[in-house]
């Protein structure tokens, strides 16, 4: 009896663990690997070439490889064979020349690369999405989707490709196309719908007060709209698109192919202990202090995961600029007039030393309209936030974690004090056990932080790791379709064009 138990409780084990995500079709079932996910190390490491040689990767379970962009010079999807993850070898490349696009981002479902391309032929022009075969590069469809796709993922059933469609404008703002997200169906001969959010500009005023931002040089509600990177529910139902310059979160029904909702995502106050920042680069020290400034949010990345049946998503709150010929809205906290009255003390707080150099959006802060400063508002929140999928509110922040964390490690970079910090770039949410598992990578800081999120209201902080210089894609291997059978955290730096590989030590 005894030895049938085991045997039912080995099979039960097996059944139980089954990963039921996009790859899992032809998968054999799997004991969980019980991994330490504050334990994360280097084990193998690639140079594919120099400056945007790897910006991001995407893995394909049935081959083994990576799909690496690479701008460095080139217009190429790079192929490297991780079947050994401490011996990365490049082994071929998809030349994306013939398209007439430049790659920005890419992903993998069931043998299929889709790549997200901006023209090259006129950078505001609509965009393409192209799939390949991943076991021979062939051609499987390309498709015309918004100006200027940014970010392309597949959903977790394979039925959808979803694409955000940045539509910058032209430097001298003569072009300037709406900001749009194209929903791609699969299943259905890969039918294109591009939706913008022009039905949404009668309801501008009421998402500004809330902390949404239009810039006061735009054309249109939807033209300035800039769509950055997308994350879709296990389920496949439901969507969540960064607005990044214009600091809100777009939710999106997939089974309707509708935006249903905006959320504002507002301010974060620096004037507090617990938010207390570096703000100079020219102190010859890093020094964390309260200062009465607003900080957007300006998410780029977002992931997503649930607890307890509530869809919660975070954001990577890097925070972002416009800077064009025609118009630019980032200028020095030193060369702006503040309100002498809110700000009695401005002659001191403008010595470079302090808040001089700080990064300001120079077309807000005047609340009253006279033309100084009234508050001061800075570009990203130097964080991460976790945020109900339901109501767009947030429910967590973690304040300066990111800019103490990597000072500590000896990687915080001072010369970015005055900018936005460490540069929160890069969020993944992966489950590990019973457990979820947040990964942050830190654009100025070259380093990823992992969390502990499985409670959202109180994520627990386990480790910081240092990685290759500004680190633009984190890609997290679940143990079951890892050629190890071990998680990997795959780290994409677009600094050196170094791709890094991570594995967890066991419990």
């Amino acid at each position: 009896m005894k030895k049938l138990s085991l045997s039912l409780l080995a099979l039960i084990t097996i059944f139980a663990s089954c990963n039921n995500d996009e790859n899992s079709n032809n998968e054999e079932p799997e004991v969980v690997v019980n991994e330490n996910p504050a334990t994360f190390k280097e084990i193998g490491s690639i140079t594919i070439g120099g400056e945007a040689a790897a910006e991001i990767s995407a893995y394909d379970e049935k081959t083994k490889r990576l799909f690496t962009v690479n701008n460095s010079g080139t217009n190429q999807i790079d192929v490297i064979d991780i079947s050994d993850p401490t011996k990365p070898t490049k082994v071929g490349k998809i030349d994306l020349t013939p398209y007439e696009g430049a790659s920005n981002s890419v992903s993998v479902y069931d043998g299929k690369l889709a790549v997200a391309l901006e023209s090259t032929v006129n950078k505001q022009g609509n965009g393409k999405v192209v799939i390949f075969n991943t076991s021979d590069y062939s051609l499987i469809k390309q498709v015309t989707v918004g100006a200027l796709p940014d970010m392309i993922t597949f959903s977790a059933d394979g039925k959808y490709i979803m694409t955000a469609n940045e539509g910058e404008p032209s430097t001298d703002y003569l072009q300037d196309p709406n900001g749009t997200i194209s929903i791609i169906e699969v299943t259905n001969n890969y039918a294109v719908t591009t939706l913008d959010f022009s039905s949404f500009s009668n309801q501008a005023d009421a998402l500004k007060k809330d902390g949404f931002r239009i810039s006061k040089f735009a054309s249109s509600f939807a033209q300035d709209i800039e769509p950055e990177y997308v994350t879709i529910s296990d389920d496949s139902k439901t969507a969540w698109v960064t607005l990044q310059e214009n600091n809100g979160v777009a939710k999106v029904d997939l089974t309707s192919k509708t935006i249903t909702a905006i959320y504002p995502l507002g301010f974060k106050d620096f004037n507090t202990a617990d938010n207390a920042i570096d703000v100079s680069d020219k102190d010859d020290k890093v020094a964390f202090n309260p200062w009465k400034v607003k900080g957007m949010f300006m998410p780029d990345a977002i992931s997503h995961f649930s607890a307890n049946n509530v869809p919660y998503f975070v954001t990577a709150n890097e925070g972002d600029a416009r800077e064009y010929t025609a118009y630019t809205d980032i200028k020095r906290m030193k060369d702006m007039k503040l309100d002498a009255t809110v700000f009695p003390d401005a002659a001191t707080l403008k010595l470079e030393p302090n808040l001089g150099r700080l990064n300001l959006i120079a077309d807000m802060g005047d609340t009253d309209g006279d033309g100084d400063l009234d508050e001061m508002v800075s570009f990203g929140a130097r964080s991460f936030s976790i945020w109900n999928g339901n109501t767009g509110k947030i429910v967590f922040d973690s304040k300066n974690d990111a800019d103490k964390k990597t000072q500590e490690l000896g990687t915080y970079d001072d010369k970015r004090s005055d900018d936005k910090g460490s540069e929160p770039e890069a969020v993944v949410v992966a489950k590990m056990g019973n457990q979820n598992i947040l990964f942050v990578g830190l654009e100025r800081s070259d380093a990823f932080m992992t969390y502990d999120v499985t409670n959202p209201a109180s994520p627990q902080y386990l480790q910081t790791v240092k990685t290759g210089d500004a680190p633009e894609g984190v890609l997290f291997i679940p143990a079951s379709k890892s050629p190890t059978k071990r998680s990997l955290v795959i780290v994409s730096s677009e600094g050196d064009g170094t791709i890094k590989i991570f594995q967890p030590d066991l419990k």
